[in-house]
């Protein structure tokens, strides 16, 4: 039970922190810069996910999908980066 809450905290905290930087950006030095942090919290999200994997708190397969829930709402806040980029 322990695990799943904290898959579900990591998700949820780079889910918001992503796509709050998402509508944020409005040219493209905003637009660079909010990438830049998407990439960023997309980094730590991974490396919280590795520890936890590491120390035995989740399997191989539940970090396999914890990652790929992290990096598809990254995909998702650079699509709405690059379409609230007016130029």
């Amino acid at each position: 039970l322990r695990r799943g809450m904290c898959m579900k905290k990591i998700i949820a905290i780079a889910s918001a922190a992503v796509l709050g930087l998402g509508v944020a950006a409005c040219d493209s030095a905003a637009e660079n810069e909010a990438e830049d942090q998407i990439e960023a919290t997309e980094e730590v999200a991974d490396e919280q996910i590795d520890t936890m994997e590491d120390a035995g708190q989740i399997t191989d397969d539940q970090a396999d999908a914890m990652e790929a829930d992290v990096e598809a709402d990254a995909d998702a806040a650079e699509e709405a980066v690059d379409e609230a980029d007016p130029q």
